[in-house]
C-alpha cells in the first residue's frame, strides 16, 4: 500500500461503527513476512521503513488534524503496571514504541499510527488505531 491507501484506510476507521464487543479498531496497514524470531539485522531494517512511512502519514495526517509531538509508549507501558490503562492504549503500548496520535476533529475519536516491534517473537507491523477513548 502507498501512503494515500494508508490515509484513506485511516479516515475509513475513523467513521466506521466499532465492532459490538468493544470500542476500537486497531488496523493493520503493513505486515512483515517471515522475520518472526527470524534475523535482527532484517527486522531492524523493516522497523525503518515503518518508522519512515509512519512518519510520513504524520508529516500528511498533522496539517489536517494538527501537529503533535512523538508519544513515547513505554510511559504508557510502564503505567499499566500500576493502574488500569483502557483498551486500546494499553495493547498498543505493549506491542508499540513511539506513536503519533490526533483528537480527530468532527468525529469525537482519537487516531494514532505506531510501529508494532516490540515483541520479536511477532511480525512488525504499521498499525493504525481508532477510538472514542481518550488516551491516558
Amino acid at each position: 500500500m502507498d501512503i494515500a491507501q494508508h490515509i484513506a484506510r485511516i479516515e475509513e476507521l475513523c467513521f466506521r461503527p466499532f465492532p459490538a464487543e468493544h470500542g476500537y479498531h486497531i488496523a493493520e496497514l503493513e505486515s512483515s513476512h517471515g522475520l518472526r524470531g527470524g534475523d535482527g539485522a532484517e527486522r531492524a531494517v523493516t522497523v525503518d521503513q515503518y518508522e519512515k512511512v509512519r512518519d510520513a502519514l504524520y508529516e500528511e495526517l498533522a496539517p489536517r488534524w494538527g501537529e503533535t509531538a512523538p508519544w513515547n509508549l513505554q510511559t504508557v507501558l510502564l503505567r499499566t503496571e500500576r493502574e488500569e490503562i483502557p483498551e486500546p492504549w494499553a495493547t498498543l503500548s505493549a506491542r508499540a514504541r513511539v506513536a503519533y496520535g490526533w483528537e480527530v476533529v468532527g468525529t469525537g475519536r482519537w487516531a494514532a499510527v505506531a510501529v508494532a516491534d516490540r515483541d520479536e517473537a511477532d511480525e512488525v507491523q504499521l498499525v493504525a488505531v481508532v477510538t472514542e477513548t481518550d488516551p491516558p
